[in-house]
């Protein structure tokens, strides 16, 4: 069975609240030596069927179902189980 690792991440030059909140926090901390902070998730699916059909359930999901394609972009990775 295919494990699927599905990433969503902001596309270059699209606003991340979240990492702009955990950079200015940083910098509060004493760590102003961290300049950007990236935020992204992951998903990992436990797909039935072969790595091709894995990875196309993994795209429509993501095309669908998790992403924004304004402002986000995502990446699959099919891990060896």
């Amino acid at each position: 069975m295919p494990v699927v690792v599905i990433k969503v991440e902001y596309l270059p030059g699209v606003e991340d609240p979240e990492a702009l909140t955990i950079l200015k926090n940083l910098n509060i901390l004493g760590y102003g030596g961290v300049k950007s902070v990236q935020t992204s998730k992951s998903y990992q699916l436990n797909v039935q069927g072969s790595e091709a059909e894995a990875k196309k359930i993994a795209e429509d999901v993501a095309e669908k179902i998790l992403t924004n394609p304004v402002i986000q972009k995502y990446s699959i990775r099919i891990l060896k189980k």
